[in-house]
């Protein structure tokens, strides 16, 4: 709500390396930022960062793979400077974008519980004690037990 109530941008860090992105650098700055900015404009400048670095990542990774599609989804999809932004740049490049009606942007912890109960169903499990966050794990790293071929 803050943010659509400025539009001056406080630089902030900008972290993007190839598809990955990182937002932990872009907190610790905004929130440092609080002591000589306004809460609107930090706000601002934290939201139109970190979609800069979604858009980004999102139109390398139509470059890469030749897709002319883009659905936008989770929660932070409800977001209407997100959605003009993707839609900018899908406009640029030919690409349609898609959004699903409000109702169905919530937030991903239902897809989450999804995707865990089709793993334990494929007896894809693993013990409390044995896991562990591994902050470099990336999606290309995880073997797909759970569909079938």
């Amino acid at each position: 709500m803050y943010a659509k109530d400025s539009v001056k941008y406080v630089n902030l860090p900008y972290v993007v390396k190839g598809m990955d992105f990182s937002f932990s650098g872009l907190s610790t700055a905004a929130t440092d930022a609080l002591q000589k900015h306004t809460l609107e404009d930090v706000c601002y400048s934290l939201q139109e960062s970190a979609f800069a670095m979604l858009v980004e990542v999102t139109e390398r990774a139509l470059a890469h793979t030749g897709k002319t599609e883009v659905l936008l989804g989770g929660g932070v999809g409800a977001n209407m400077r997100l959605r003009e932004m993707l839609d900018i740049m899908c406009d640029d490049r030919g690409a349609s974008f898609y959004v699903p009606e409000k109702r169905f942007m919530g937030d991903n912890g239902a897809m989450i519980a999804w995707l865990g109960l089709l793993m334990y169903k494929a007896g894809d499990t693993i013990e409390v004690e044995d896991s562990h966050v591994n902050p470099n794990y990336r999606p290309d790293m995880v073997d797909v037990t759970w569909l079938k071929e």
